[in-house]
């Protein structure tokens, strides 16, 4: 699985970016998971035309000692479908970019 990992945080940042993304992001149902929706400028003809598929999201994992997003863009109403896929090169881009912000907004150092 690709995936972009921010490991070894502190006690105190875990707390900061699970308050964070409990107030900003859609519980996934399995503590620690989260699903972050696609920006929709960002996704592929494929992709949105399958209005049944979305919202497209990452999922985001926080552990105490890290927070993982993976590289998968996935349709929560299905298992598989032609829309899934590993990011492209922007979608790639905006999630890395989207995740350093919450480091920088939060003051969170890594």
């Amino acid at each position: 699985m690709k995936q972009y990992v921010v490991d070894e945080l502190r006690p105190g940042d875990h707390d900061t970016l699970k308050a964070y993304l409990n107030e900003n992001l859609e519980f996934a149902g399995l503590d620690g998971l989260y699903w972050k929706p696609v920006d929709e400028a960002l996704l592929t003809d494929t992709q949105a035309l399958h209005t049944h598929c979305k919202p497209l999201c990452f999922t985001l994992t926080l552990t105490p000692a890290s927070l993982t997003c993976e590289l998968l863009v996935r349709t929560r109403n299905r298992m598989q479908c032609d829309c899934m896929g590993y990011a492209t090169a922007a979608q790639h881009h905006w999630i890395v970019e989207w995740t350093d912000n919450v480091f920088k907004e939060l003051g969170i150092i890594v």
